[in-house]
């Protein structure tokens, strides 16, 4: 009997179901001009954290990109004020790594001028300039990259503002976290670094 048993359990595993593929978080920004997907860091792992930990609870789902600036940033969440964020969660401290950079398409949280450069959990943008924005390393965290979709953040930034760099028109924002495998990725246009 314990010959047949080893036999049945030996046998079960090659019928064991295949191990599903390792799935990556991804942001995804939706908008009425389109989509934006953007690879998250592992090398800032709060600002990671905190950004899926909002995207998933649809903490930004009734927020817009309420400061559009073209050659500058689309920045979304929320407002900032004369005396700081309007409604932050809360606060996290900086995560500066000097390989991220505020390159072309670099994500980054949003702070407001406090000297311990903490970042609003609230805020974020995208960087639209096409040199990139190095005057803002090691002021503000970069917690991701787009990979795909800046041809939408180049059609935000030169939308119609007022004098604030607020859009006259709101683009509202839809805030998600996909989980995809690398071959998903590479669909998308990203490929993984292992």
């Amino acid at each position: 009997m314990p010959t047949i048993l080893l036999l049945l359990v030996y046998l079960s595993s090659f019928c064991a179901p295949p191990k599903p593929p390792k799935t990556y978080p991804v942001g995804q920004i939706k908008t009425n001009k389109g989509e934006v997907l953007f690879w998250l860091y592992d090398e800032t792992p709060n600002h990671k954290a905190s950004f899926m930990k909002l995207a998933n609870s649809g903490y930004w789902d009734t927020l817009t990109f309420n400061r559009v600036i073209n050659n500058f940033v689309a920045q979304g969440g929320c407002p900032d004020t004369p005396a700081g964020f309007a409604d932050s969660p809360y606060l996290l401290k900086p995560e500066f790594v000097p390989t991220i950079r505020h390159v072309y398409g670099a994500v980054g949280a949003g702070r407001d001028n406090n000297p311990q450069m903490l970042s609003a959990g609230c805020q974020f943008y995208i960087v639209q300039n096409k040199k990139g924005l190095a005057r803002l390393d090691d002021k503000y965290t970069v917690f991701g990259q787009v990979f795909k979709g800046m041809d939408v953040i180049d059609a935000i930034v030169a939308v119609q503002t007022d004098t604030t760099n607020t859009p006259l028109s709101p683009i509202k924002l839809d805030v998600n976290i996909l989980n995809l495998t690398a071959t998903e990725l590479q669909k998308q246009g990203y490929t993984v670094k292992e």
